[in-house]
Order: structure tokens, then sequence, then C-alpha cells
């Protein structure tokens, strides 16, 4: 068990919020459906959240290393709180204006834009190195975690009572997340920047360029969030409705992928594989099945099975690679790397989620699906044969893990 008082407080204050982000996942999907809005309106609200995490993420980098990464996470949780309470309380008062949604939406990408890249530089300084990757085991199984409870809970809310409460629900889960970092008091360690951002901006890419399996991996995460994971996005929703119910099996898919992820977390939990990037490779061609469940229109049983080993791929590759990227890459320039790595994985990710519903409806939802599923079996596949990523290896945990640093008063 891990030991860091500051990591327990921590990771109270991400389980809440997660388990809030969770069901507004499912909340703002039918929100939209619900009140009239067309396959194309639902892509257009989900790629406005995106569009400015591809703009500001390289920015949040630079301020996650330049500047104390809880105060940057404090003040981007203060701005999704906001901003996803005034859209809940839009959708109570009436059927909001598109635009609207798209600016609020929008301005709660740019909060998740700053938050990240600090919250990847904040973690491996809550536990000794040795536990590294246990901590991001945990956060992902607390994730996970919320993953099966949001979604199931958000199903029953919205067919018993509306998505707006389960928007209000998100808003107020991400208080006590406020509430754990500022309870926090970390040892600053950074070193003083003397140098311009341009300067810090061009050094992170150099940094993140130097590494082979780094780039790699994050080119074959771009193309899966544009062919396979936007459209499973935009089109699992309107394929629940039409074909297996509604919301309530939208939210049972859902979170029997996050029930995957349980299994995936307690999984990994005590264990660190030698080749890291061979492992997260093979079991992520289990990311296929959903879409091709939805794209076979097999039946809802099959449909859900489905989810369950695509969910165990989820929690083993972002524990094996944010556990790879923390030991390989020095703590100063985490956050700028992560932003690349987070720019590069979801540059595309707006054109995916604001193309599928258009041709969805141009071709058909099966057809969008199957070509995803096709691209992920072939992606995954050369990734394999890639000698930087076949070639590295975990670096062992220190014999002796130093003390924790005193905090700050």
């Amino acid at each position: 068990m891990l030991r860091e008082r500051n990591f327990r407080v921590f990771l109270l204050g991400y389980s809440t919020s997660a388990f809030g982000t969770s069901m507004a996942t499912v909340a703002l999907a039918f929100a939209v459906l619900h009140d009239g809005g067309s396959l194309t309106d639902l892509s257009l609200v989900l790629a406005a959240r995106i569009v400015p995490m591809v703009l500001f993420l390289i920015g949040g980098g630079v301020l996650g290393d330049r500047l104390p990464r809880r105060t940057v996470m404090l003040y981007a949780d203060f701005l999704r709180a906001l901003t996803q309470g005034t859209v809940a309380v839009l959708f109570i008062v009436g059927a909001p204006p598109l635009w609207a949604l798209l600016v609020l939406v929008g301005v709660g990408g740019l909060g998740e834009a700053v938050f990240r890249p600090s919250f990847d530089g904040l973690v491996p300084s809550l536990v000794s190195p040795g536990r590294l990757q246990e901590a991001n085991a945990l956060l992902g199984l607390c994730q996970s975690m919320a993953n099966v409870g949001g979604p199931a809970l958000a199903g029953v809310l919205v067919a018993l009572t509306s998505p707006s409460v389960v928007l209000v629900v998100d808003a107020l889960s991400y208080l006590p997340s406020i509430a754990s970092l500022l309870i926090l008091r970390l040892a600053d360690t950074r070193p003083k920047f003397t140098s311009s951002v341009l300067h810090d901006l061009r050094s992170g890419w150099r940094l993140f360029w130097s590494y082979p399996w780094l780039w790699t991996v994050t080119l074959q995460f771009t193309f899966f969030n544009l062919v396979v994971w936007a459209p499973y996005l935009v089109l699992g929703p309107p394929s629940a409705d039409r074909s297996y119910g509604g919301a309530g099996a939208w939210g049972t898919i859902v979170a029997l992928y996050g029930a995957g992820s349980i299994v995936g977390g307690l999984f990994l939990l005590g264990r660190r594989p030698q080749r890291p990037l061979v492992v997260t490779t093979i079991v992520t061609f289990a990311w296929a099945a959903p879409s091709a469940a939805l794209a076979l229109h097999a039946p809802l049983i099959v449909v859900c099975l489905a989810a369950i080993p695509a969910g165990v791929a989820n929690s083993v590759f972002n524990g094996l690679w944010m556990t790879t990227i923390q030991q390989h890459v020095p703590s100063e320039a985490i956050s700028r790397v992560m932003s690349y790595v987070a720019f590069g994985a979801y540059s595309v990710g707006p054109l995916g989620l604001a193309l599928a519903g258009p041709i969805a409806e141009a071709t058909s939802i099966s057809a969008v699906l199957a070509v995803g599923v096709l691209w992920q079996l072939l992606a995954n596949s050369l990734v394999l044969t890639m000698p930087a990523v076949r070639g590295l290896r975990s670096r062992p945990a220190p014999a002796d893990e130093p003390a924790e640093a005193a905090p700050r008063r």
C-alpha cells in the first residue's frame, strides 16, 4: 500500500472528479440527442471539447514545467466546474442553442488542456520511484471504477430524470478535487527557468523527438483516435438508441468497458513487464472488439462482452505507457513532453468526431466502424515490427528508495 499522504489525498480528489466526468460523457450525448440534435450536432459538440485541448495542450505543458503544477491544476479545475455547471443550467432552463454548447464545451476543453500536462508531471513527485508503476496502476484503477459506476448511474438517472441532473453532479464532482489540491503541500524542486517560452517549446520538442518509441506510439494513437475511437464515441450512442433500447444500454456497455479496466488495473498491480511497449501493443488489439460488435449488429450481450477486453487493454496500456514515460523522461520536462504526446494523440481527434456523424449519414454506421476495426488490426501489427518499441526495457526499481521530500508550509 502506498504510504505517502500526499498521494492518498490526491487519489481521493481525482477519483471523485473522474466519477463525475464519466457520468457527464453519457449525459451530454443523450442531452443533445433528446433535444432534437442530429448526429452532426453531436459530432460538433464532442469535437468542441477536443479542439481547444489540441490548440492549448502544448502551452499547458509549458505552464506545467514553469509554474507550480498544483496551482495550474487548481485553476483548471475551477474553470471546468464553472463551465460544466453552466451547461447543466442551460439544459435545465430549456434547449440551449448549439453555439452556446460549443463555446462552453470548448472552454471546458481548455481547462483539460491546462490540467492534464501538470497532472502527468505531478504524479512522480507524490511517490517514490519504486512505487511509480503502482501509483499509475492505482490511478488507472480509480478511473476504471469511475468508468463502471459513472455511466451505469448516468444511464439510470437519464432514464428516470434528465441528462441535466447528471451534468449538475459532474460540476459538483470537481469540488473534492479542488479541495484535495488545496491540501497538498509539496516541495518545489523544479529548476528556475531563465529561458524564453519559445526556447522551452523547442527543447521540449527536441526531447520528444529524441525517443523513437515515444513518437512511434504517439503516431499510432493519433490514428487510433481519428479512425477508431472518435467514430465509436459518436456512433455508439445512436446505435444503442436505435438497436438496443437507448441510454440504459449504452450506459451498460460503457460500464462494462470500465469493468474490464478494473480487471486490467488489478492485473497490473505488482507486475513490471520487461518489455512494456510490446505488452501494450499486443493487448490493444482488443480495442477493435467494441466497434466490430456494433458494426456487425451483434446481440446486446455480445456488444457488452466485447467492451470488457477493450477495457482491460485500456488500463494496461495507460499504466505501462505512463510509467515508461515517467521512467525515461527527465522529471523537469515531463509536462512539456507529455503535452507533445497528448497533442499528437488528439490533434486529429476533432476531425474524427466532426466527420463520423456526416460520413455515417452518407454511408452507414456499420461501414464507418468497420474501417476502424481494420485499421486497428493493421496499425498494431506494424508497430510490433518497430525495433524501438520491441527493444525498450523497463527500468528496475531502485534498491533504496529516497525519503519523501519535506513539505513546504
